[in-house]
């Protein structure tokens, strides 16, 4: 049964950073990324919109995860050990974000710009669990639900400059940049606040893999799956809370539905959480009977997700600049990139169609599986402690 449960986890966890590998293919190599948005309705096509908007299921998927995974992990240890744990991870994923994660996107190592994205959220997420551990899991789950729920009415609040109340807010909800010197900048990609309250939700969910028999497990995730997704619907219909991005009049019945579907991630907004989360759980309902080759191929990526996560980044990069030497392209400019694209006009101009993004996608997913297995064994085979951070 414990078994099960895991491979659950790991199966959900290991197909959104499949899925999530998409993105990032798109981000290095489809034409007009460093230009463009794909979820922009004005210049958006159907399949790049939906190409984007189904990887909006990676970062909420993994973040919740992580909390169900964080009271796994400790439900045999006492929460002062627990804690402990959650708080130098939290502090090495820190690093691990601005330095190893930075340059693995940009091949930058003057850190021109540095950009706290997913890795940052869980790192602070953890730090925030070290913390509110101590209380029960009924209040945790109101402390996340209160956050998730209710922090979209913070949203009128807007700052702008390089002050220090600035500085928090980009921080804590709004997102933004700061210039730190005349050649670095730091870019608030990931603000925390509805990031740690959903992981939060996932720890306190966390019980049901533990006290309930399988079939009242499925029912539970089945239910608040259902209700996620009508929430998701009612709030998005009748737009009256929620979402930014409000509805607007779309000229066919294809862009009234991705303008149904175009929330708001950055930050994430709460009907963003309820469309992602909602069917997510319903898979983590259904797959606990099922067991294949297939759910077996996602568990492998499941079971090392910080080993992948690099892995894969840097997979993606290197293939970019292989790809332009052998298209006599000028691979220098995959080196110090920088995400202000005005600064290098071959940035501008680079890129390749979708279906080369959808074609590197499969290769590098095939690349990463014997990888992501080895180290998979080698990290189950061994006790040393240290492989807990990795």
């Amino acid at each position: 049964m414990r078994k099960n449960r895991i491979e659950s986890i790991d199966f959900l966890r290991g197909l959104v950073m499949v899925i999530m590998a998409l993105d990032h293919v798109r981000d290095y190599f489809i034409f007009g990324s460093f230009t463009s948005n794909p979820t922009d309705l004005t210049t958006t096509t159907p399949i790049l919109f939906f190409t984007r908007i189904i990887t909006h299921y990676c970062a909420p998927v993994f973040v919740l995860l992580t909390g169900t995974s964080a009271y796994l992990y400790g439900y045999k240890k006492n929460r002062q050990k627990l804690s402990k744990f959650l708080f130098i991870r939290g502090i090495w994923l820190i690093f691990l974000e601005i330095i190893v994660n930075n340059f693995l996107w940009f091949f930058d190592p003057s850190f021109s710009i540095i950009i706290l994205q997913v890795i940052w959220a869980i790192a602070f997420g953890m730090l925030f669990l070290s913390v509110i551990i101590y209380l029960t899991n009924r209040l945790i789950l109101i402390v996340g639900l209160s956050i998730v729920c209710f922090h979209n009415l913070f949203d009128s609040i807007v700052f702008d400059g390089q002050g220090v109340a600035s500085i928090l807010w980009y921080f804590l909800h709004q997102g933004g940049l700061v210039k730190i010197s005349e050649s670095t900048s730091v870019v608030f990609g990931y603000p925390i606040i509805p990031w740690i309250g959903l992981m939060a939700i996932g720890y306190a969910m966390a019980p049901i893999f533990v006290n309930y028999h399988q079939k009242e497990r499925r029912y539970l995730l089945i239910k608040y799956s259902c209700f996620s997704i009508v929430l998701f619907l009612m709030l998005r219909y009748f737009d009256i809370y929620g979402e930014p991005n409000s509805l607007t009049k779309q000229d066919s019945l294809i862009f009234t539905i991705m303008d149904f579907l175009n929330t708001t991630k950055y930050p994430p907004s709460l009907l963003y959480i309820l469309m992602t989360i909602g069917p997510s759980l319903l898979v983590l309902a259904l797959i606990e009977k099922i067991k294949n080759r297939l759910t077996d191929f996602f568990i492998v990526f499941g079971r090392v997700p910080l080993f992948y996560y690099f892995l894969h980044i840097f997979v993606i990069h290197v293939f970019a600049i292989i790809l332009l030497i052998i298209n006599d392209g000028d691979p220098s400019i995959m080196f110090n990139m920088t995400p202000f694209v005005g600064q290098n006009q071959q940035l501008v101009e680079y890129g390749y169609s979708l279906w080369v993004v959808y074609l590197v996608w499969f290769i590098v997913i095939l690349i990463l599986y014997p990888l992501c297995y080895r180290y998979m064994e080698y990290k189950t085979s061994s006790n040393k402690w240290w492989l807990s951070y990795l």
